[in-house]
Order: structure tokens, then sequence, then C-alpha cells
């Protein structure tokens, strides 16, 4: 007997929906075609055991499987479900009329419990798209393939539970999720907020800027000074994210397995890889690509601490996502493209020492700090606008009892002039925020009166600032014009911006 059953692939950020074909025939044999990898050619072993101890068997005949498109490679065990229910059906051990209507997916355990899969929101789309009625997966993924409306969702347990469904001998109901009402109920109360660094005014002005332009933002500061603590408080002030932010989002998170029932995530992304990581985690890819940790950073911030001891590797293949929003991985067969579109934030320290070469902290001659600063490219530098000194907090800071400005106070304002940015640029093709603007942008939208152009003309000359700051220095003057509810730049928003171009400046160093 024939039958076909609905399961489906994952690449990159879309699923390709796949058709198990089952015959069982005279003779003896297991056969499972259509470019599987390991996992999927070892299911017959767990799917044996699964229906022997659920009170049903493998078939001692000739059972062929097809899985189509039989170009196509099949990874994982997630097609162990649909597998088992196609040699059910085919075996006649169930009646399954409506099995075609729905996408199976999931792996079993020896007792027949289902296990939680990958890509599970992707994979519901794509569902909803092809027209199929429901999804069944296991339990641990209902409130992730949820979130797609006009779609049945049944959680299962086990293989028992998914057998009662198609014969119709126990009823389901499908999962609901109000994705608007968990979207907003994530946003009230962060788990980091600004009120609680003491101190830093000047820091906290700074990452308000790099929040409302968009910009990438590197802190230098000693040990301890608070460069990490307000890194992690960075996703508390940026906008709330967009229903469709969300989903892109969550979607990237579902490939990689980082969902844990949670449904559609609101909240922005923080990554912080550690400095041993290396060039294909952080961008993606392997042998079967995934998204690596700027993918996974998708509309929130990548941390990167103590970024001169990254390799240099590492770092150089960052630049082309930091310019285009996006990787893309290719392999002989097939390519696939990630979205990337993140803020930097990196922290570094001033020196091997630790500290500035003051002559309080320890000796640092101004060559080991340049050579310490060296290991970070010049290319690099260049897509990062405010380079920011971060100073030791007084004690008389750190006893304070009045409580700090919170994040959400600092969100509004941020989020007010992100909205004169969306307006700004809203014909624009792919230009959302000040940080993204072209040099023709530059020139349309950030116009000087004589006054901020003698300014900057001065600073360039008696700082030494170097060319690739000019461009940064008008950016980050743009979003501070946008702050204030100013349409134009003036010499007080160039004059705040070049404050925060330290590592351009000649003698910087001491």
């Amino acid at each position: 007997m024939l039958v076909s059953v609905y399961g489906s692939a994952v690449f990159g950020v879309d699923a390709q929906r796949i058709t198990i074909e089952v015959n069982i025939d005279k003779g003896i044999g297991y056969h499972l075609v259509g470019l599987p990898d390991n996992a999927v050619r070892e299911s017959n072993f767990r799917i044996a055991a699964a229906l022997k101890n659920i009170g049903y068997k493998l078939p001692g005949k000739k059972i062929t499987l097809n899985m189509a498109p039989a170009d196509l490679r099949k990874e994982g065990s997630a097609y162990d479900l649909p597998l088992s229910v196609g040699i059910l059906a085919a075996s006649d051990q169930i009646k399954a009329p409506s099995m075609e209507d729905y996408i199976l997916m999931g792996e079993l355990a020896l007792d027949g419990k289902i296990r939680p899969i990958k890509g599970a929101l992707p994979i519901a789309i794509q569902a909803l798209k092809d027209g199929f009625k429901g999804i069944l997966l296991p339990k641990e993924n209902e409130r992730e393939a949820a979130i797609v409306k006009g779609l049945e969702v049944y959680g299962m347990d086990n293989l028992t539970d998914v057998i009662a469904f198609f014969e119709g001998s126990q009823s389901y109901s499908p999962t609901v999720v109000d994705t608007r009402k968990a979207f907003n109920e994530q946003l009230k109360y962060p788990e980091h907020d600004f009120s609680d660094v003491k101190g830093q005014e000047t820091i906290k002005r700074c990452m308000e800027i790099a929040a409302a332009g968009g910009h990438n933002i590197i802190l230098i500061g000693p040990p301890g000074a608070g460069k990490t603590m307000l890194a992690k408080r960075l996703p508390s002030i940026l906008p709330p994210m967009t229903l469709q932010e969300a989903l892109e989002t969550t979607k990237i998170h579902s490939v990689v397995g980082k969902i844990k029932n949670q449904g559609l995530i609101s909240i922005r992304p923080f990554r912080a890889p550690h400095h041993t990581i290396s060039d294909v985690a952080l961008v993606g890819g392997g042998q079967y690509p995934q998204p690596g940790e700027i993918s996974m950073a998708h509309n929130g911030v990548l941390f990167l601490d103590e970024l001169p001891e990254f390799k240099r590797s590492v770092l150089e293949v960052m630049r082309q996502p930091l310019e285009d929003r996006e990787v893309t991985i290719s392999r002989a067969k097939f390519t696939v493209t990630y979205p990337a579109s993140f803020m930097l934030v990196a922290s570094m320290n001033p020196s091997p020492s630790g500290y500035f070469n003051d002559g309080k902290s320890g000796s640092v001659t101004p060559f080991e700090m340049q050579r310490y600063l060296g290991k970070i490219s010049g290319p690099l530098l260049d897509r990062i606008d405010l380079h920011v000194e971060v100073e030791p907090v007084p004690f008389e800071k750190l006893s304070d009892t009045r409580p700090a400005e919170s994040s959400a106070s600092i969100r509004s304002r941020v989020t007010e002039a992100r909205k004169r940015q969306t307006e700004r640029f809203k014909n624009a093709k792919n230009t959302h925020y000040n940080a993204q603007m072209s040099s023709r942008q530059i020139r349309k939208y950030c116009c000087l009166d004589q006054e901020a152009t003698q300014l900057l003309k001065s600073a360039m000359e008696r700082l030494s600032l170097s060319a690739r700051a000019y461009d940064r220095i008008l950016k980050v003057s743009r979003t501070l014009a946008d702050l204030a509810g100013q349409e134009n730049v003036n010499s007080d928003h160039i004059a705040e911006a070049i404050q925060y171009r330290s590592l351009d400046r000649e003698g910087w160093l001491g």
C-alpha cells in the first residue's frame, strides 16, 4: 500500500515542504531514499523500538520510503514522526484519512515520546503558505508555532497521542497564543534597567545617542568602570520591536533551537560571545550552515567585550555584514542568506595593563598603548561611530541613594528620535536610521551653516581628526539634532559629536 505524509526542511530561515512516500510490498527490507543524512538513516532503529513499546510493530515486509524532492538533502532527527505515522498507515495498522492535511515533525524517543525540534516557526509559516490545515509537533514547540495565525497547531507528548488524533479516538484542541498580548507584556519589565547605574551620566548620554541613531559604539576604560553593565542595558532603551521585527528575530532563534516554548520574542536580543569564538561561530556557517552570533543579534545588540583579544580574522569577517546588514554563506550546491542587522557595542581597556596613561594606575608607555590598539584594524574602526572614554565612578556617585533615570524615560526620547528618522527615510530603500546614511544622504540631510562649518573645520585641523571621522561626526550630529527635535544641524550638535571620536585624535595616547 502506498501513502503520502508531509514534513518540512529548514534552509536558512525559511522552510520547504517535504513529501514522504511510504510503500509496503512483498519481500523484506527497509529502504530509505531521498538524500537522508546519518540522523535520518538511523531513524529505523528509533521507529522500530518506539512502535514496539506502544503496542505496534515494524512490518516484516519490504518498506520503501522516498523523501521528495529527492535531490534535496534531509538533515536531523525531526522526520521520525512522519516516517513512523506513514509506516503505520501504509501497513493498515491505523486509519488516518486526514493525514495529508497536516505537517508532522518530531524526534521519537524509544518509548514513543516526542522530543522538541528546531525551526518550528518557519515550518509553521511554510505550512500555512502551502495550504495545510494544521501541524502536529512536540509539545515544547507548540507556542512557537502557534504564533502563526490561520493554522491549527497541536502539541503532542507522544506517538500514541498522534495516533489517537488521526483515528479520532480522542479529541484535541489547537494551541492558541495571543501574540499581541504576550508581545506587550514582555516590554514592561526589562531585566536590566539604566536606573541601576550610578553616575556615568556622559556615557548614558552616549548610549542614548547610539540607540537613537543606530550607531555602533566602542567604550574604552579600565576594569570596573562599568562598560559591561552599560552595554547590557542598551537593549532596554532601544525602540520596541515591531511585530515584523519580532517575527524575524524569533525565526532565527527558532532555527537554532533557542526558543524553549516561549513563543514570540519581543525583547531585543543581546549577544555577548567570548573572545575565543571562531569566525564561523560568529558569522554562521559550518558543513550544514547555521546562523552565527551576528544573526542571533539581529534587531538587537552584539557586545564584543575586550575587543583587542578577539582574533583579527574573526573581527575582519564582520566588516561586510556591518555594511550589508546580512551575511551570505555559499556551498557547492546551495546558498543561504541570514539577516544580520545589529548594533555593535565593543569595549576594551586602553592598554595591556588595563589603565590609561595617567601616571596613577601604573606605568604604560604610548608605544605599548599604540601596539595594543593596533590589534583593531582601521576598516573595522571606521564602522564604529562613537568612541567613548569611560572613567571609574567616584565614591560620591556610588554611595548616592537617589534613583537614576529609568530606561523607560530614556527610551521615550529615543523612540521620538527614531520616528523622525522613519519619516525622513520613508522613501529610501535600505536606510532606516541615521547610522545607515550614504554620502549622498549625509550631504542632503546634514547641511551646516557657516558657524557649524567653521567649527568642524577648526576641529579637523586642531585635533588632527582623520578623514573617516568627518562623515561619522555628521551622522552623529544629525542624531543629536533629532533628539533635540530640531530640523537643522547646528554648531552645538557638531561640538558634541566631535567629543565622541577619541581614537581619531592625534596625541590621544599621551
